[in-house]
């Protein structure tokens, strides 16, 4: 991929609250589908970036991590949007209502991957050149410049920072540290195979920010998801 300018900065920056906004709108309107009500009541079944994002989370902490280049390079860049509350009172199954609602933010973004790489497929079909399109994405750049009359490489370069992103912002998710959302789907899972696992399980949840952090500078969380990331990116990748 080409390096990073002002241009990709802006393209990432889109690409990154579009899908933050579609992670949490997946989750608002998951719970809603299981009796809570309470992310309409708040005005979260909506793709109004107004309605998510986060001074730090959505903005700075992002535009800090695309100005050093790393969603480019493929790796983890820290953001996060206001968290969709819901009222598990209501939920009328609650083990599958907790696992469905919270995995619908990360299968949302894996959507979003496939949707890119679709759309990508369709641009090779509609004239564009594999080869070309290949070389740009390993940064040989275009062949014709001019295709797509002259939008190529903006509109290649803003569906591959969907796919990475979305790829990092699902793998990412699903890891089963408090508070992401794949700890809600493994704490549901132990609260049917085994309660006492599940409680002690539960006793680290005010503690999660902190091993997530440990994680994250010590290196683990990098070992952790960036092999399934890049197993996910080849797979979509063939499709083309």
């Amino acid at each position: 991929m080409p390096n990073i300018d002002i241009d990709n900065i802006v393209l990432g920056f889109v690409a990154f609250l579009f899908s933050l906004c579609i992670h949490e709108f997946a989750h608002a309107w998951t719970t809603e589908r299981f009796g809570d009500d309470t992310g309409r009541y708040q005005g979260r079944i909506t793709l109004d970036p107004r309605a998510h994002i986060d001074l730090f989370g959505s903005i700075l902490f992002p535009l800090i991590g695309l100005i050093s280049g790393g969603f480019i390079s493929g790796s983890f860049i820290f953001g996060w949007a206001k968290p969709v509350e819901v009222n598990p009172s209501r939920w009328k199954n609650k083990v599958v209502a907790n696992i469905a609602v919270s995995a619908a933010g990360p299968i949302s973004n894996l959507l979003l991957a496939l949707c890119a790489t679709l759309l990508i497929k369709l641009l090779i079909v509609g004239g564009l050149r594999r080869e070309d399109v290949f070389g740009f994405l390993t940064g040989a750049g275009l062949a014709n410049a001019e295709a797509l009359f002259g939008f190529a490489e903006p509109v290649l370069t803003f569906l591959w920072m969907m796919i990475v992103i979305n790829l990092l912002l699902a793998v990412f998710n699903m890891i089963p540290i408090p508070p992401l959302d794949g700890s809600h789907i493994l704490s549901s899972l132990l609260s049917v195979v085994h309660v006492p696992l599940m409680e002690a399980y539960e006793s680290l949840r005010p503690y999660g920010l902190i091993i997530l952090i440990v994680a994250s500078l010590t290196g683990l969380l990098g070992l952790i998801y960036r092999p399934i990331v890049r197993t996910f990116l080849g797979w979509l990748v063939s499709l083309l």
